[in-house]
């Protein structure tokens, strides 16, 4: 029987042999090829999952931003970190300093912020100087995370019955497009992106991201895909996806859009169109969600692997029934 006792003995004794080892025998031991790890071999699959997909844990008390580190890292064995600011406790520098070096540590990227009551249209109460203020924050708060794309939705929150397909006033519209191309350029001076998501408000209806589009014209300007989310039809909102493609730095994929059998033809079309960004999933329920999280990762990083294997218009591969199964 092995015990720790033994199993201690044992290999203290297999130490004490090698290091009484001739050179010569030592060197039988060696590799024959001592070259470095091909690095590559293989490219990453660019899987991220969103932070706002575990706000159910967060409004438990049971996650906080460098807990989701520690998920991205070591649970779903990620190289990303995606972000949504309801994460962040704070904003000072002393702890975006400390979120700065949690990432070091775990060698995470951050694909995209989405900053969520940073829109660019005050409505309501909104104070304009305070959303500034928080939209020029967190461009500082990009460049010190080097993130790729930074999200502010467009705005404005729909009041007194103004309806998405409404549109924006031309004052709005004017506003809106002046102040993307200020944060888009700062944006591509210091190396990454802003811009909108189809995420509520006019944004969510083609038409209206389209023109929205067309007037910043600018680079550092992109847009986030929220697969699903546009107004309309399934089939509207497949052809809208192709319509943005072109435009797009980061994606959002929800549970519906993970299941739809489609899948790999709807992600297809942000990779004909050679989109260099990361395919991040988001989950809403506030249940259950490190499980339902690992199953909509699942199922994005299957089509990918599907891609590197030849395969690109099918999740899984077509069996024949009447082939027979040998062993």
């Amino acid at each position: 029987m092995t015990t720790r006792r033994n199993f201690i003995r044992n290999s203290a004794l297999g130490v004490a042999a090698v290091a009484a080892a001739t050179p010569s025998a030592l060197a039988m031991l060696a590799p024959e090829n001592t070259t470095s790890v091909n690095k590559g071999a293989f490219q990453p699959l660019r899987v991220s999952v969103f932070s706002y997909s575990f706000h159910g844990l967060l409004r438990a008390g049971m996650m906080d931003i460098f807990h989701f580190f520690e998920t991205c890292k070591y649970r779903y064995g990620l190289n990303t970190a995606d972000l949504w600011n309801g994460m962040f406790s704070q904003t000072d520098d002393k702890y975006i300093d400390k979120v700065h070096s949690a990432l070091e540590d775990r060698q995470l990227v951050v694909p995209n912020i989405a900053a969520d009551f940073a829109h660019i249209m005050p409505a309501g109460r909104d104070d304009p100087e305070k959303l500034i203020a928080l939209q020029n924050r967190y461009m500082q708060i990009a460049k010190r995370l080097g993130i790729g794309f930074l999200r502010f939705d467009a705005g404005p929150h729909m009041l007194n019955g103004r309806k998405e397909i409404d549109g924006w006033t031309n004052q709005e519209f004017d506003y809106i497009v002046k102040r993307y191309k200020e944060l888009a350029s700062i944006a591509y001076d210091n190396g990454f992106k802003a811009g909108a998501e189809v995420h509520g408000g006019p944004t969510s209806c083609f038409v209206h991201m389209e023109k929205l589009i067309k007037a910043v014209d600018h680079p550092g300007f992109g847009i986030c895909l929220h697969f699903g989310g546009w107004q309309g039809t399934y089939e509207e909102n497949l052809a809208a996806e192709k319509a943005v493609a072109k435009y797009v730095c980061h994606t959002h994929i929800p549970w519906n859009v993970c299941e739809d059998p489609n899948l790999p033809k709807r992600l297809a079309i942000l990779r004909d169109v050679g989109y260099t960004g990361y395919y991040s999933v988001e989950h809403h329920s506030g249940q259950n969600e490190y499980n339902l999280v690992e199953a909509q990762l699942s199922k994005v990083r299957a089509v990918l692997t599907g891609w590197n294997r030849g395969r690109s218009d099918e999740l899984q591969p077509r069996i024949d029934p009447n082939a027979r199964i040998t062993w």
